[in-house]
C-alpha cells in the first residue's frame, strides 16, 4: 500500500543571503534556521519571508511560531513555498489580547475508514501513484473562551476531517499528505482549535499553517466549472437593487457553492457583519451563483419589527374585519 512520501534532500545548500544580516543573523544562526527550524525549506527566500513575519509580529523565530508551507499553485502546476502562522502563534495572538479565558479539550465525532487513491507530485516534480486506507474522526469540536463584557463566553466551531485535510497532489488529488496520514487526529485538532480561535478573536486570529498545508492557491473561494455556471459580463452585472426574483433549481448548483454560502451566513450571523457579507458576495460571485448567495443572505438577515409611523398607509380592512372592529367598538361603549 503506497503512501505519499516526500523525498528528503540529500544535501542542504541554502547559503545565507546578504540581506539576512539586517536581521542580526550570523552564519551559525542561519545554519540553525535552515537545518533545525525550517529543515524542509527549499529556498532562502522562504526563510527570509518567515524572518519578515516574525520581525513585524515581534516573535522569536527560533521558537518556530511560523511554518514554511508548500501550497499547490494552479498556475505553475507545482507546489510553492508560503509562510503561515503555526497554531502556537495564533494562541499567542489570542493571549496577547488579555481576554482569552481558556480552551476545552476537543470533542470527537465518530471514526470513519476510507481508502484514498490518486496521484501526487514528489519533491522531484515526478508524479507518483498512491493508495492508502485511513481511519479518522468525522469531525472535531473545540470550545474557546473569551471575556466579553466581563463575562466568560464560549465559542465553539465544528471542523470536518474531509473538508479540512490537506491533499498531496493539487486540486484533482484525494490523497492526504504524509502528515495527515501520520496524525489524522492531531492535525484535525489543530484545525478545530484554529477555527474556534478565529470565531472568538475574528480581528486578531487568522488561518493556521496546519490548515493551509497542501491547499491550493490561484483559485477562487469555491472551485466551479465555468462551463456549467451561468455568468454575466461586468457591463451586464446588475446592482443589488436591480436583482430580480428568480426561481433557482438548487439541485443544479455546485455543492461547494451551497456549503460556502452556508459557512458565510454562519460567520456573518455571529459577527453581525451583513454589509461586509454583501460586499463579499458581490465581489466573488456572478450570475446564478450571485443571485443564490444574495437570496440566502436576505433570508438570514434579521428582520426589523414593523412599526407604524406617521405617513404610513395601512392596507384597508376586509369586510369581515370591519364588522369585527365595529362590534368591538359597540361593546366598549
Amino acid at each position: 500500500m503506497a503512501q505519499p512520501q516526500r523525498n528528503p534532500d540529500k544535501t542542504r545548500d541554502l547559503p545565507m543571503p546578504a540581506t539576512a544580516q539586517q536581521y542580526g543573523l550570523t552564519e551559525q544562526s542561519w545554519k540553525v534556521l535552515t537545518e533545525v527550524t525550517f529543515p524542509t525549506a527549499k529556498t532562502p527566500e522562504a526563510i527570509l519571508m518567515a524572518l519578515d513575519y516574525c520581525k513585524t509580529r515581534k516573535l522569536d523565530i527560533f521558537k518556530k511560531p511560523v511554518h514554511i508551507v508548500p501550497m499547490w499553485s494552479a498556475a505553475l502546476g507545482r507546489n510553492v513555498e508560503t509562510v503561515w502562522p503555526s497554531i502556537m502563534e495564533i494562541q499567542t495572538t489570542a493571549s496577547r489580547t488579555g481576554v482569552w479565558a481558556g480552551i476545552d479539550r476537543p470533542v470527537w465525532g465518530p471514526d470513519i475508514t476510507k481508502t484514498f487513491t490518486g496521484r501526487y507530485k514528489d519533491d522531484n516534480d515526478q508524479w507518483q501513484e498512491s493508495s492508502t486506507t485511513l481511519t479518522f474522526p468525522e469531525w472535531v469540536a473545540v470550545t474557546v473562551y473569551r471575556i466579553v463584557g466581563g463575562k466568560r463566553c464560549a465559542f465553539t466551531e465544528e471542523v470536518y476531517w474531509l473538508e479540512a485535510y490537506s491533499t498531496a497532489g493539487g486540486k484533482n488529488s484525494q490523497v492526504p499528505t504524509a502528515m495527515w496520514i501520520k496524525r489524522p487526529k492531531g492535525q484535525l485538532a489543530k484545525c478545530g482549535k484554529a477555527a474556534s480561535l478565529r470565531a472568538a478573536f475574528p480581528e486578531e486570529c487568522g488561518y493556521a499553517a496546519e490548515e493551509m498545508d497542501g491547499k491550493i492557491i490561484d483559485a477562487e473561494v469555491i472551485d466551479i466549472d465555468p462551463a456549467n455556471t451561468a455568468t454575466v459580463t461586468d457591463n451586464e452585472q446588475p446592482s443589488q437593487a436591480e436583482v430580480k426574483p428568480e426561481v433557482i433549481d438548487v439541485s443544479k448548483l455546485d455543492p461547494k457553492l451551497i456549503k460556502a454560502v452556508e459557512t458565510l451566513i454562519k460567520r456573518t450571523t455571529k459577527a453581525n457583519a451583513w454589509a461586509a457579507a454583501d460586499a463579499f458576495v458581490n465581489e466573488r460571485f456572478k450570475g446564478l451563483d450571485l443571485i443564490y448567495a444574495r437570496a440566502e443572505l436576505e433570508k438570514a438577515k434579521p428582520k426589523p419589527a414593523l412599526e407604524h409611523t406617521e405617513g404610513m398607509t395601512l392596507p384597508p380592512l376586509s369586510p369581515k374585519d370591519q364588522a369585527l372592529a365595529q362590534a368591538r367598538q359597540t361593546f366598549s361603549h
